[in-house]
């Protein structure tokens, strides 16, 4: 059974929103899932040729951060500790001149005096294993570099979508529709975690990272103390597959489908009158249970009502929905 860590964020409308395309983090989603064995739904193309671009033994090197029973990565040796440092060979440089004593230092505290089995060969040659671990982020970047060029666009969407959201007040569907991997209900968050806590974001800033690697990326730190972050699959990932797809998804600039997505701007809109969930899936050209699943989230955001007539559920648009798509419709 999936377990979960909790963010609790408080009111929303007064809650401080950054969006910052930091590659550590994607790199980081990448090494788990081609390297450690932690599934983030990469490309199986892409996970191919990270696997093959690194140096012999990297599964064997990181094995330590990646064992189930205490998955840890050191913050000295995350690349996403500065946060708002977006130049990753910088990040990288400072992780190959890592003292061998701030590790050994961090995973004593990290583990409590009692640093698991796992961790011994790195111990026992900290240096060596700083080296090889920077060596193989390093690989792991050269061969993904033009794919994170790639997503630029992408990115730069992302960051308009949230934008809007924020000063539109639908930041809760931003939050609703992450992916597959995280669950945003009433003021709080929930992430995948094999060590679920619960955590209070107080006064601190929401960062949200798009990361660009997999649908099921799911990357997240809650225990700063300047800001809480959680990475989350960059909308439009699939389009990075194949060229053609990724320049359509560039020009596309329609901004209610940035806020709440293509499928559901295509529902608001339909709304302008009543509609049936059959004549809606039959107009947007996809299953009943798919128009179901969507109107359920917008019915929850308080966009849209539904009632049942007789053998039919009709949906309408409340004032809040139309207002939206008012404000959205160029």
């Amino acid at each position: 059974m999936a377990r979960f860590s909790e963010l609790c964020l408080g009111p929303l409308e007064s809650v401080p929103v950054s969006v910052v395309a930091q590659p550590g983090v994607t790199l980081m989603s990448l090494v788990a899932d081609a390297l450690g064995g932690r599934s983030q739904g990469v490309h199986p193309a892409w996970r191919r040729a990270l696997s093959s671009a690194v140096p012999d033994g990297a599964e064997t090197v990181l094995r330590p951060l990646f064992t189930p029973e205490y998955s840890m990565v050191p913050d000295c040796l995350t690349p996403t500790a500065p946060l708002w440092e977006t130049d990753l060979s910088v990040q990288l440089d400072r992780l190959t001149e890592v003292a061998p004593h701030v590790l050994l230092r961090e995973l004593e505290t990290d583990f409590g005096g009692t640093v698991p089995r796992q961790w011994q060969s790195v111990i026992d040659r900290p240096k060596a294993f700083i080296h090889a671990y920077a060596a193989i982020l390093r690989a792991v970047w050269e061969a993904f570099g033009p794919v994170w060029a790639r997503a630029g666009s992408l990115l730069a969407r992302e960051t308009e979508r949230v934008g809007v959201a924020v000063v539109s007040n639908a930041l809760p569907l931003v939050l609703a529709g992450l992916g597959p991997k995280i669950r945003f209900a009433g003021q709080t968050l929930y992430v995948p975690d094999p060590h679920p806590e619960t955590f209070e974001r107080g006064a601190r800033r929401v960062v949200l990272v798009p990361i660009v690697s997999g649908n099921g990326a799911s990357v997240f730190s809650f225990d700063r103390s300047d800001a809480v972050w959680f990475g989350y699959p960059v909308p439009g990932l699939n389009t990075l597959w194949t060229t053609e797809r990724a320049e359509e998804a560039a020009t596309e600039r329609d901004p209610l489908k940035l806020v709440v997505g293509t499928l559901r701007a295509g529902i608001l809109r339909e709304l302008a009158r009543p509609c049936t969930m059959g004549s809606l899936a039959a107009t947007l050209n996809c299953t009943p249970a798919t128009v179901t699943y969507h109107c359920g989230q917008l019915e929850a955001a308080g966009l849209l009502t539904r009632e049942r007539r007789g053998q039919h559920v009709v949906a309408r648009r409340t004032e809040t929905g139309a207002a939206l798509v008012s404000l959205l419709t160029r």
